[in-house]
């Protein structure tokens, strides 16, 4: 391409400063190092995490920095050594990586990767520079992929490839929030045909467990939130029930057990609230049960519970991205995607160009989005 090489000059959606509203800014993004690819976004997602980084949650987060890690565009250029993806290519980049060379990756039970911001700041590039300045300042990288900037450097290890027939603006939350909610249910849980599960939080994450759970077979799905305006949507992806805690004077674990005599087969927390995460826990059956943590709760959170939950059997995971081993199993989801086996469609309310970026924050926090997608 002609930009190959060169700086770009493009738009970008810059987090200046915890708390403060995204500005769309011109920013200049650097040409891919070596083992590097550059890739124009043509859309991205707005995730809650996203929120989180705006709201100062994540203290090692640097400031200034681009969010968006829910995105999906096409490879403008590749540094020296890439093997993977040429220009032209669809892609989606990765906010989990697969180095491919771990022992994590090596284990075929694990999609963790010792690349991941969980051992390893992603504020800069892998060389502890930054691809990003704008007005004179370097601009830091969020989870090496940045997707609300028009064009984005990433590690090759953090790109996946997928089938060139994908519609952008529909595979983009195939980078996020569809295969994180769907896979807890089918990969972590690995929900049984007939069994009961039940879901807190119906956000973009959490109805995609519930249709996960749908998937797996679930005859019982207990969708759980305190917007009742989320109800029609859990229903009409595979909900069998919803609850609204504020509809009762009891504790929600109380009413789950009374609604199921148990407790549940499958509970999962899709908020990152440390009081939904132990009524998930106590939620479950008390020997054969299994809660999955979702939900990302802020930096130094402490979660008290009592022990005697876990005791008799009870069992309690964490699951970061559905345990789908990123590059190996996101073109995969695509390719089902396109064969008309999944439908995370459904999951998207808004379609907003990046200029209004904010706004779909505002939509989120107001609980009237399930996804916006941003356009450049």
């Amino acid at each position: 391409m002609a930009t190959s090489g060169k700086v770009i000059r493009c738009r970008a959606a810059v987090a200046w400063a915890a708390g403060k509203p995204l500005s769309v800014e011109e920013v200049e993004v650097a040409p891919p190092k070596a083992q590097e690819v550059r890739v124009k976004i043509v859309a991205s997602g707005i995730c809650r995490t996203d929120d989180h980084v705006l709201g100062g949650y994540f203290p090692n987060i640097e400031f200034p920095v681009i969010p968006g890690h829910e995105g999906a565009g096409i490879v403008e250029s590749v540094g020296e050594g890439v093997t993977s993806v040429k220009p032209g290519d669809k892609v989606i980049p990765l906010c989990l990586p697969q180095c491919g060379e771990c022992c994590f990756c090596l284990n075929p039970d694990s999609n963790y990767c010792i690349k991941s911001h969980f051992s390893e700041s992603q504020n800069l590039m892998p060389d502890k520079t930054s691809r990003f300045t704008c007005k004179g300042k370097q601009i830091h990288h969020f989870l090496w992929t940045s997707t609300f900037a028009e064009y984005t450097v990433m590690p090759e290890y953090a790109v996946a490839k997928i089938d060139a027939a994908a519609p952008l603006d529909k595979v983009c939350l195939l980078g996020c929030g569809f295969p994180t909610g769907y896979g807890a249910a089918i990969n972590t849980a690995k929900v049984k045909p007939g069994s009961t599960c039940a879901v807190f939080g119906l956000g973009g994450v959490g109805l995609s467990v519930v249709m996960g759970c749908k998937a797996a077979g679930a005859s019982r799905i207990i969708a759980i939130d305190i917007n009742k305006d989320k109800f029609a949507k859990a229903k009409e992806l595979g909900a069998t029930n919803c609850v609204n805690p504020k509809d009762f004077t009891k504790p929600i674990h109380e009413v789950l057990m009374e609604m199921t005599g148990l407790g549940v087969d499958y509970s999962f927390e899709a908020i990152g609230h440390k009081d939904t995460l132990t009524a998930a826990l106590a939620s479950c059956k008390v020997s054969t049960g299994v809660c999955v943590m979702v939900g990302e709760l802020a930096s130094g959170s402490v979660v008290s519970f009592d022990p005697m939950l876990l005791l008799c059997g009870r069992t309690w995971r964490g699951s970061v991205l559905g345990g789908w081993k990123t590059r190996d199993s996101i073109p995969k989801l695509v390719s089902s995607y396109l064969e008309k086996k999944l439908n995370p469609d459904l999951l998207i309310t808004h379609t907003l160009p990046i200029a209004e970026v904010n706004k779909g924050f505002e939509l989120l926090r107001a609980g009237k989005s399930i996804r916006s997608v941003l356009l450049f």
